[in-house]
């Protein structure tokens, strides 16, 4: 450990990083606290005093996970199709996040701090599949369900390496024709 392990400036955003790529390098289940405060430079002690436990440490990661993810969404716009495409991109470029965010029993997720941030996710989900599907009685989830499947089992296949060779190395241009097949009409 460095000396200036006991000064660090942010300890609890330091153990995070150091989460975060740890959960990127080898998925969030291989890991220990003690490694994650070797990583950061922290005392063995450091994880342990902000988190908790390792339930705790990944249920920050899915709280600031899910934050990011319902501002990538939000920020798609009120264009369902874009917020589909976000939901690819986000899944590609935060994969560490979303490899935690869609693993509850990882994490507490009656945690105050998740619940907010994946209901804000949730309301741009509902709100888009509305859209497109407006004869929907209130409260029926199908539509949601329905686009909430199609774009993550993409992002899914396409993290696992599972998907057909020859869709190129973009995965939000190899979803995009999919994702246009779910707002065709149908006569």
């Amino acid at each position: 450990m460095r000396d200036d392990a006991y000064h660090h400036g942010d300890l609890r955003r330091a153990v995070m990083a150091a989460a975060v790529d740890a959960i990127a390098e080898s998925g969030p289940a291989t890991w220990s606290l003690r490694e994650l405060a070797r990583r950061a430079g922290v005392s063995h002690a450091a994880p342990a005093h902000h988190f908790g436990d390792k339930a705790g440490l990944l249920t920050a990661v899915a709280a600031e996970g899910y934050a990011r993810f319902a501002d990538a969404l939000e920020g798609a716009g009120g264009d369902f199709h874009e917020v589909g495409l976000a939901y690819i991109r986000f899944a590609v470029d935060y994969r560490a996040y979303f490899e935690v965010m869609f693993r509850p029993e990882l994490y507490r997720a009656d945690d105050p701090e998740v619940a907010a941030a994946r209901a804000r996710a949730d309301a741009v989900l509902v709100r888009g599949a509305r859209s497109v599907a407006p004869d929907r009685p209130a409260g029926d989830l199908t539509a949601p369900i329905a686009a909430w499947s199609i774009v993550h089992g993409f992002a899914e296949l396409w993290l696992r390496g599972a998907l057909p060779a020859g869709l190129g190395d973009d995965p939000v241009a190899a979803a995009e024709p999919v994702i246009r097949l779910l707002f065709e009409k149908r006569p």
